[in-house]
């Protein structure tokens, strides 16, 4: 299966905004670093060689006062490239399906955000694309935990599609173990200070976020700041992390103004990640950005290049996305994948107290590099499948043996969900009471820092077969409906409607049960997106 290749290189151009200079290297000086190219970490003689053009241009000025509503959303502000979904694929001329592993969470907290912000089903539908794969992965499930010497325990379900007549929905979930010795990091946190920043929802989210991840740091790790507008700063460097007043006192001391001036506050974020660098632990940097850089183009070679090189340098970048407006969604989400890297978007004090607090910790000590997914179907039972999601983290079949291929990261204690809808055979219908292996999964990763991967392999089948899926099974069924329904699947059946996924919900125990909050707030969430539907007429 190959990618779409059209939303690959619009994301692509859109990213390579961040890499441009936007005006004279003379004209903006970095403090601290006053370099120009793009600096590595490791031997400065191994990469002398290694520079980004300079390029001529001023950075576009951005009034902090025209950001004074940033929950209102300009309809011609928002960059929409719809995502090709998978096909049916019968098994019996390709039997293997492979992907990259993803466990960002950004479309389903953007979805919230518009929902609790009033708009309309329309409004959304027509103005955003929501990457299912990042709508389950929100909900962290808990799954078979691995054994012995696996990284992966794996769990598997298949049930009759909710929506799909005469197929199923398999859904599973692989799970990492939860490591408790953590190795030290070396954080670098590149903070976008330019005007459109400005905001209750953006700069100042991020500063109460911060409280959060510093109960997580301890003084093997160093925290570095560097913030970028019409220049760039380095605002603390190689903190001890258990300085916790004086990480505080640096964020507290952030504001909003100005340009965007993406290209120098990288090139000073990984010269800093440099010179703190931890050979034996987790370097990378976060950056954290409403997306709306205001530069110009690189060229896509000149991008690929830089970003393979930071990987390899083993400096990876995690992205947080904040506010919106002129938010770029697509330029943030392809950033963190290019970068080996995991996108989370922060719409409230909640989520950032999830993520900077939970999810962050995890993701920044990372257990598995490149990891792959690839399910061989039999087709003497699997008639026919098709992935639901990933649309942008195909891979090539004989991508999955090779090791210069890039592929997602998974950290410690997280989860990936993956859903197919597949089609049994006469024979597997048959023999639904049986033994028999219907497809295989395999799993290739490496050690963070190894060049080489490892495999794992799991036989799925009948085993996994119920004639109706448990609450968990059936409310992912949901959510990917809605991502389905939101996207304008033309898997849906025509009369597919916020009513209806809601009547299947209805007998779900949490449902109406805040027992459990996060499957209690999804369908809150859905009903109030059908309110303000039907209100808005």
């Amino acid at each position: 299966m190959k990618r779409n290749i059209w939303t690959v290189l619009t994301a692509v151009l859109c990213l390579a905004g961040i890499l441009t200079a936007c005006g004279a290297a003379g004209k903006m000086e970095c403090m601290d670093n006053q370099q120009g190219g793009i600096v590595y970490p490791g031997s400065p003689a191994e990469k002398a060689n290694y520079a980004l053009p300079e390029r001529e241009g001023t950075p576009k000025e951005t009034d902090a006062t025209s950001v004074s509503n940033p929950s209102k959303v300009p309809e011609d502000s928002i960059e929409r490239t719809p995502l090709s979904e998978y096909p049916w694929t019968n098994a019996a001329e390709e039997a293997q399906s492979t992907f990259s592993a993803d466990v960002d969470t950004a479309s389903y907290t953007i979805l919230r955000r518009l929902i609790e912000d009033n708009y309309s089903e329309s409004f959304i539908r027509n103005q955003f694309v929501f990457r299912t794969e990042e709508m389950i992965n929100y909900f962290r499930i808990a799954g078979k935990q691995p054994e012995g010497d696996d990284l992966f325990g794996v769990t598997a379900e298949i049930a009759p599609c909710p929506w799909g007549a005469d197929s199923e929905l398999l859904i599973l979930n692989l799970a990492t173990k939860k490591d408790t010795e953590k190795k030290p990091g070396n954080y670098v946190f590149l903070v976008d200070v330019s005007g459109s920043m400005n905001g209750a929802d953006r700069i100042e989210l991020l500063k109460k976020a911060f409280r959060y991840l510093t109960v997580n740091l301890t003084e093997q790790d160093t925290v570095s700041i560097v913030t970028y507008a019409s220049n760039c700063k380095t605002v603390l460097a190689g903190c001890p992390g258990n300085q916790t007043a004086r990480i505080l006192e640096a964020v507290n001391s952030l504001e909003a103004g100005g340009a965007t001036y993406g290209e120098r506050g990288l090139q000073t974020a990984y010269s800093v990640a440099r010179d703190f660098f931890k050979e034996d632990g987790n370097n990378r940097i976060i950056l954290a950005s409403d997306g709306d850089f205001n530069v110009g183009l690189s060229s896509v070679e000149e991008l690929q290049e830089y970003i393979e090189n930071m990987r390899k340098e083993r400096v990876y970048l995690s992205v947080l996305g904040f506010g919106y407006g002129n938010f770029r969604d697509e330029v943030m989400e392809t950033l963190a994948d290019k970068g080996n890297g995991v996108y989370y978007y922060i719409d409230s004090d909640r989520e950032a107290e999830r993520v900077f607090g939970t999810e962050l910790a995890s993701t920044l000590y990372t257990v598995a590099d490149d990891v792959k997914l690839q399910l061989t179907f039999d087709p003497q039972y699997i008639e026919a499948y098709r992935l639901i999601g990933y649309e942008n983290r195909a891979l090539n079949n004989e991508d999955f043996e090779d090791d210069t291929k890039d592929a997602g990261e998974v950290g410690t204690g997280h989860t990936v969900t993956v859903a197919y809808q597949i089609r049994l055979t006469q024979k597997a219908k048959d023999e639904l009471g049986g033994t028999a292996n219907w497809m295989k999964l395999a799993v290739r990763y490496k050690d963070p820092g190894q060049t080489q991967s490892r495999l794992n392999e799991y036989e799925i089948g009948a085993g996994a077969y119920r004639k109706t899926g448990s609450e968990t099974f059936r409310f992912l069924g949901i959510v990917i409906e809605t991502s389905m329904w939101l996207n304008g699947s033309g898997y849906l059946p025509k009369s597919a409607s916020l009513d209806w996924i809601l009547e299947q919900a209805s007998d779900l125990e949490a449902f109406d049960n805040p027992e459990n909050p996060d499957f209690y707030e999804f369908f809150t969430l859905i009903r109030k997106l059908n309110e303000n539907s039907k209100k808005a007429g």
